[in-house]
């Protein structure tokens, strides 16, 4: 995989798990044949044959009814028995950050969390960016593939649109080929 292509995939990611897709994000999706190829036949298949309006409002709704309501996508709130989101340097991810020299200004986005997956993916994009592979390599196996992958897992089963089902699949798969690629790049 090329360093191009990684920034793209993890900053659509981070887009599309940071809140529910607006009607331009919609159209540029189903225009977009490639990445909906990726993603799955079935979410190809049902953009292509349903009208906008329609897949704005269930994907609202099963964006809603998962990542809202039922399974937020939180790192500490999924690993912490307690169901507690932890800040501040308590905060693993945040300890992270904090020992990677990188500055997180979550006063400036609506997700005031730093283990939110969308900001976990954009600090993937980040460190591709930077070409810190050693950093990536490191974060994935400390948290992504920690947490990402059973919580994918689980959001399939909830979902009830073609498209967040296959997105499910898509993350669990590129997350497991992204750190075998970084393996095979530091040997």
């Amino acid at each position: 995989m090329d360093k191009q292509y990684r920034t793209y995939l993890y900053a659509f990611l981070s887009r599309v798990f940071s809140n529910a897709l607006d009607e331009t994000y919609l159209k540029e999706l189903q225009q977009n044949d490639e990445l909906l190829s990726l993603l799955g036949e079935k979410s190809f298949n049902w953009f292509k044959t349903t009208s906008l309006e329609t897949i704005a409002e269930e994907l609202n709704i099963d964006y809603s009814s998962i990542f809202l309501m039922n399974a937020k996508p939180i790192e500490s709130s999924i690993l912490d028995a307690k169901d507690e989101i932890l800040v501040g340097l308590q905060n693993p991810v945040m300890q992270f950050y904090f020992n990677h020299n990188y500055e997180l200004n979550l006063a400036a986005s609506h997700l005031q969390t730093p283990d939110h997956i969308s900001i976990e993916f954009a600090f993937m994009q980040n460190l591709i960016a930077k070409n810190e592979i050693l950093t990536q390599k490191e974060f994935l196996k400390a948290h992504l593939l920690k947490w990402a992958v059973p919580y994918f897992l689980g959001v399939k089963q909830m979902a009830k649109t073609p498209f967040y089902k296959d997105l499910s699949d898509f993350t669990i798969e590129f997350l497991a080929s992204d750190y075998d690629f970084l393996v095979n790049e530091l040997n």
